[in-house]
């Protein structure tokens, strides 16, 4: 497969079209623009600002919410042959300290944040800071600054395949954060083979969102747009995202399974399924009523739709194909370099799977029916870490710790993490993902984790949607009996559900029980949540505040 490298791709991109728009970054409601060639200069022109105080190979830290900016600071920074250290705009004091200690950053350009404290306390004297120009965390050196006092580079490093491109660090689920190895052939590989699964056409927009500190922002949607030559979006705030959005008209479109359902939720608060899909039956009145839908969201124009990070309920996939809309599952790791299997071009008899895998890489069913990967998209290390390295692979294969199945036609299904199964009281192993991707299936469950340690039975604990909130009691008890009933209908006697715990308040970031890329935080929610099983009893559905 033939490809360029990132950089040398990014300046094809700037000499075939350099007046086209390529970043659109709402600022105060007003809407500022670079073509290809203004964020080339602009970009280059902040490597000069990096290379008058650090050289080559050095590590470059961003911490920031998605903005025009994040995009010419990464790109600067391969400018000036350095390798960038994302870092997620919403991490604590502790996991800043952590990752700019252990990868040796010597600046990091600080950009829109929520909250500037951790920044503030985390980061020390000796890192530079160099400000995007928004309200974020104090600087010695601004953006603004660098572009009026350097010119910009001249001559650009050539990368190579296995040079550094970028340290990301995991998200952290579970103890310390470690830092993968990227290098600019595991980065360009997945981004082009990415690109490669679709056609594009030349006034294509994508808006980008979730966080680039995660390798399926950054690879799947930033890197990827050099190879497609797709506009980039960006959002102001979460206050004005829907309006960002319809203002973008996507036509490339990623989420995440806590997204997509956050969006479900909001339809069905105005309009109840039953009603909703009695509507979609009839003719030419479905179809305005779909329309209806997509252009709420801002969906309208979307031809490519994805979902990643989580496994996403084939129930849910389903719904959204009820609407027009055909979300293409994915999956892949930060070790992956983003996307590397995917149900694109998109067949609805693959709901259910993450596809195939793309050109790329290869992939296998090992022990345990572990999911194993090798290929160009592949990493090599973890950064001062030989151990786990080690530990990471056989035989030349990445061990994912994803357990998976194979369809008759090589689609590849997630079933689950090796080491999140857990053995009931009987003896039995039950993996958790596959339930409460069931459970998933009624309408007003938001969030689910099924724990079960040394139990009889598993027990599920749920969050309810904001349209579930709004209903009666009894009426969310019988949806959830029903619920239950069907699902515990399909599993193994060993798998099936003790009990349901309605739960008072949604797991989020903020306290702690949800990864910044929206995963639920198994241990976390354990912890604090196991006692009620304990107070439950014999009952098949309770209320938290009622234990």
């Amino acid at each position: 497969m033939e490809y360029l490298l990132p950089l040398a791709q990014f300046q094809q991109r700037v000499a075939r079209h350099p007046n086209k728009v390529y970043l659109h970054q709402p600022v105060n409601r007003q809407w500022r623009q670079w073509t290809w060639q203004q964020a080339d200069r602009e970009a280059r022109t902040i490597a000069s600002g990096l290379l008058n105080h650090f050289a080559a190979g050095d590590k470059i830290a961003i911490l920031a919410k998605n903005s025009a900016e994040w995009f010419m600071a990464d790109l600067a920074i391969q400018m000036a042959g350095m390798v960038s250290v994302p870092i997620y705009a919403t991490a604590g004091a502790e996991t800043i300290e952590y990752v700019l200690a252990h990868s040796e950053a010597k600046a990091v350009f600080l950009g829109k944040l929520d909250d500037t404290r951790a920044a503030e306390s985390a980061i020390p004297a000796s890192v530079m800071r160099i400000a995007f120009p928004y309200p974020t965390a104090s600087a010695e050196h601004q953006w603004q600054e660098w572009l009026t006092h350097y010119e910009p580079v001249g001559e650009l490093p050539t990368q190579t395949p296995d040079a550094m491109f970028t340290l990301v660090y995991t998200s952290g689920s579970t103890g310390q954060p470690k830092g993968v190895v990227l290098s600019c052939k595991n980065v360009g590989s997945s981004s082009h083979a990415t690109a490669a699964q679709s056609q594009w056409y030349e006034d294509d927009r994508c808006i980008s969102y979730l966080p680039l500190a995660h390798i399926t922002e950054r690879c799947v949607l930033e890197i990827m747009t050099y190879y497609s030559g797709a506009a980039v979006y960006f959002v102001e705030s979460l206050d004005t995202f829907v309006d960002d959005v319809k203002h973008a008209r996507p036509n490339f479109f990623i989420s995440v399974p806590r997204l997509w359902t956050k969006f479900q939720s909001g339809i069905l608060a105005k309009i109840p399924d039953q009603k909703l899909q009695r509507l979609l039956k009839i003719p030419v009145v479905g179809w305005l009523v779909a329309r209806k839908i997509r252009a709420g969201l801002g969906l309208n124009h979307a031809r490519l739709l994805g979902s990643g990070s989580a496994p996403i309920a084939p129930a849910m996939l389903e719904w959204y194909r009820g609407l027009g809309m055909n979300i293409a599952e994915g999956w892949g790791m930060t070790e992956t370099s983003g996307l590397s299997c995917s149900n694109l071009p998109y067949r609805a008899d693959r709901i259910g799977t993450i596809g195939v895998p793309v050109p790329c890489v290869e992939m296998r069913l090992g022990e345990g029916n572990e999911v194993q990967i090798r290929g160009d998209a592949v990493f090599k290390s973890y950064y001062k870490n030989p151990e786990a390295t080690a530990e990471a692979f056989l035989d030349g294969w990445f061990r994912t710790g994803d357990r998976g199945e194979q369809t008759a036609d090589g689609a590849f299904k997630i079933v689950g993490r090796l080491k999140e199964q857990f053995k009931t009281a009987k003896g039995k192993y039950v993996a958790p993902a596959p339930i409460e991707n069931l459970m998933a299936r009624n309408e007003w469950v938001e969030q689910c984790c099924v724990l079960g340690v040394g139990r009889p039975q598993p027990v599920a604990l749920v969050v309810l949607n904001e349209a579930g909130q709004k209903k009666t009691r009894a009426d969310v008890e019988r949806s959830l009996q029903v619920t239950l009933a069907e699902i515990n209908g399909e599993l193994e006697s060993h798998e099936r559900l003790g009990g349901l715990i309605v739960l008072t308040e949604a797991w989020t970031i903020e306290n702690g029980l949800l990864t910044p890329t929206l995963k639920i935080r198994r241990g976390p929610i354990e912890e604090q949540f196991i006692g009620l099983l304990d107070r439950m009893g014999e009952a098949t559905l309770v209320w938290q505040r009622d234990l």
